[in-house]
């Protein structure tokens, strides 16, 4: 089949509505998305039969509400199309109230107190504005899936969609304030936008299989360095081995099917590592298609032997996975608002933006860092791969020193489009960009849009978006409010983007984030440091956070005391089921290695003293050997009585802090011994892989 043809084969798209709904029905249902307004009964009752015809034509037999739950991940209860008949066969039904409306037992979803677990109904409601699409299993069965709001029986949102929706709604309303006090008349809706890249490891089955961390806590929790990592850089855009291009190819395909804009893959900094990237799109789709993303990737390892690894710091020495979320913000008749133009010293409209965007940043540092905040994510940040968990924004030199110049009252003088040269006649001579590239910022302009690169390869991107999207929308109805009153509006525009650099501009960082200087830097100008999730999550339930929250009604005090709650619980979860891997490890399969090789060396030195003959390589050993055997032990013991301390702590809080203090100390304390163990220990008598078979043998 040609990609073309290929390219969303199993999505219910515009193009498949426009072929089989009457005109009436495709018009009404193209309202309801583009223009907020109700779906009329009549119109879902039309729909869902179309929908369901199509989906049947293509092999499904059920279909399901897909939402995603605070979880993380996504969940599907499937039901069949069909209904008996009287005399004892079927028909295939699906209703416009099944479409748009579903009741799953919600009961075991977390709630954070919204709800008791004796409160199980839960509503699922149609997002007309992200299509239907077909997932597919190996064997090629099909599923009509249905993306969907998931809330409870007083309208709390219990899910990632519902607060997305409301702030793609907030600041549509304050954007297009702004240009309209600019004169824009024409365009009547404005769209947060994104495309995030996705990093991930890819591990042969059969090793994954025999690490008991890696199958349960999706991280090496013990292991030596290999020989070799990626100091040579050789693994960074290195020709794609044949394996896993078999693998991407596959993934692509399964991806572009559900109209997926799978664009870029390549090698990763590190070995056995990948990233994919995606033509952007609205927010809200754009998180959908993240999730299918990330389930997809996993799917498609499996049936080439192989497991996708989305943790995000999987192997301790080498560069961790994160998710660059490109945000930007687009008007229904195709404007950038974050496109510069080539003056940007004369673009009002986008020094605005970029203006607001700078306030919001400043403002709200801490609530984008509680965003990215998880435990995996607290073994990435700040480790030399990814950004630090300072907030700070890269805006380059020529748009730094325009806004600097407007702050100072100097006049801008507009250069002429500069090239770039590299002195190769047979090369071609390129237009150099506002911007150069800064990987080390965790907030970058590049070019025509902010990469947020703190987002962990494993989260949803819904959050870190629900944040953007609601700052954002609180610096532009200030800069609205302003517009609107002035009865000179260049002015206006003028010392509020002047107002704004003078009082934000502490957030502009354009050097390396990565260096201790950087560090010291930030804390002259009092920007936040927050290095873990415990204290990071803290900023979702400041006095600040639950007004602005409020004010956009993106969520309610409830609400959001209820994310913080899951969140931090979350956290200590996920520490206590490694601290328990851990530990049956250590007990089960490292332990007795290592007693088993001091018995093979003390028999060694009896054999050789039987012959009068001295054993001082295997009497050194064995010396090393026991020395980490009994710390090993001794610290098994700690962590065994710092686990079962935390575990009876009732306060979330004080229990996850508990976690992060006392249970991963003694787990990084066992660590060390294990790990110096198994470079003591002959290789084929190790219980389990090592780094150098997962990294490099695929």
């Amino acid at each position: 089949m040609e990609l073309t043809e290929l390219f969303g084969l199993n999505v219910f798209n515009d193009k498949v509505m426009k072929q089989r709904l009457p005109k009436e029905t495709y018009r009404a249902l193209k309202e309801t998305i583009e223009k907020d307004m109700p779906l009329k009964p009549d119109v879902a009752n039309v729909v869902a039969n179309v929908m369901k015809n199509w989906a049947i034509e293509k092999g499904a037999t059920h279909y399901t509400h897909w939402f995603q739950p605070l979880t993380g991940i996504t969940a599907e209860k499937h039901d069949s199309f069909i209904s008996p008949t009287d005399d004892g066969g079927i028909v295939t039904k699906f209703s416009g109230e099944q479409l748009i409306h579903g009741e799953p037992d919600a009961s075991s979803f977390p709630s954070g107190g919204l709800r008791s677990t004796f409160e199980a109904r839960g509503y699922t409601a149609w997002d007309c504005t992200s299509p239907a699409f077909l997932k597919t299993d190996e064997s090629g069965n099909a599923t009509l899936t249905i993306p969907t709001a998931f809330y409870s029986y007083y309208g709390e949102a219990l899910d990632k969609k519902t607060p997305l929706l409301r702030s793609m709604k907030a600041v549509s309303k304050q954007a297009l304030r702004v240009l309209r006090a600019l004169g824009n008349t024409t365009s009547t809706r404005v769209t947060s936008t994104v495309g995030p890249e996705q990093e991930y490891f890819l591990v042969d089955k059969k090793f994954y299989l025999e690490r008991l961390d890696l199958m349960l806590a999706g991280r090496t929790i013990f292991g030596a360095p290999a020989p070799k990592g990626q100091e040579l850089e050789d693994q960074y855009f290195g020709t794609i081995k044949d394996r896993v291009s078999h693998y991407m190819h596959d993934l692509n395909i399964e991806l572009w099917k559900m109209g997926i804009t799978s664009k870029t893959q390549h090698n990763e900094v590190a070995p056995a590592q990948y990233e994919m990237a995606p033509v952007f799109s609205t927010t809200n789709i754009g998180t959908d298609q993240n999730q299918l993303v990330m389930e997809t990737m996993q799917k498609v390892a499996f049936r080439h032997e192989l497991v996708c690894l989305l943790h995000e710091k999987p192997y301790a020495g080498i560069n961790g996975s994160g998710k660059h979320n490109n945000w930007s913000l687009l008007t229904d008749d195709g404007i950038n608002l974050l496109d510069p133009g080539h003056t940007p010293s004369d673009n009002v409209q986008f020094l605005l933006f970029l203006s607001a965007l700078l306030r919001a940043v400043d403002l709200h540092a801490d609530i984008l860092r509680a965003t990215c905040a998880t435990a995996g994510n607290d073994h990435r940040l700040g480790a030399n791969e990814a950004p630090p968990a300072i907030i700070s924004i890269f805006m380059g030199e020529e748009l730094t020193d325009i806004l600097k110049k407007i702050s100072n009252g100097e006049k801008i003088s507009t250069k002429d489009t500069q090239f770039v040269a590299v002195g190769v006649d047979t090369l071609p001579i390129i237009p150099k960009d506002n911007t150069d590239r800064n990987r080390t910022s965790p907030f970058a302009f590049t070019g025509d849009k902010f990469e947020f690169r703190m987002v962990g390869s494993a989260q949803s991107t819904a959050g870190p978006n629900v944040a953007l999207n609601t700052i954002a929308a609180e610096a532009l109805d200030e800069i609205a409010t302003r517009l609107e009153k002035a009865k000179d509006k260049d002015n206006e525009a003028a010392a509020i983007i002047k107002e704004i650099y003078s009082k934000h501009n502490r957030v502009i960082f354009n050097g390396n984030n990565y260096s201790e200087e950087w560090v010291r830097e930030a804390q002259k100008r009092g920007l936040p440091n927050v290095r873990n999730a415990v204290d990071a999550l803290k900023a979702f339930i400041t006095d600040k956070s639950l007004k602005l929250f409020e004010k956009y009604e993106i969520f309610s005090h409830k609400e959001l005391h209820s994310r913080y709650d899951i969140y931090v619980d979350i956290y200590s979860k996920q520490i206590n089921i490694e601290a328990l891997t851990a530990i049956d490890m250590v007990k089960k399969q490292y332990l007795p290695v290592c007693l088993e090789y001091a018995t093979f060396l003390a028999d060694s030195i009896g054999s050789f003293s039987a012959v009068s003959v001295s054993a001082p390589v295997q009497e050194d050993l064995l010396k090393k050997l026991n020395t980490h055997v009994a710390s090993s032990y001794k610290n098994l013991a700690k962590l065994e009585s710092a686990l079962a301390k935390t575990q009876t702590i009732e306060s979330i809080v004080e229990k996850a802090e508990a976690y992060r203090d006392k249970v991963i100390t003694a787990m990084g304390a066992l660590r060390k011994d294990i790990d110096a163990l198994e470079m003591i220990v002959p290789r084929d008598m190790w219980p389990v892989p090592s780094y150098t078979d997962l990294l490099f043998k695929l």
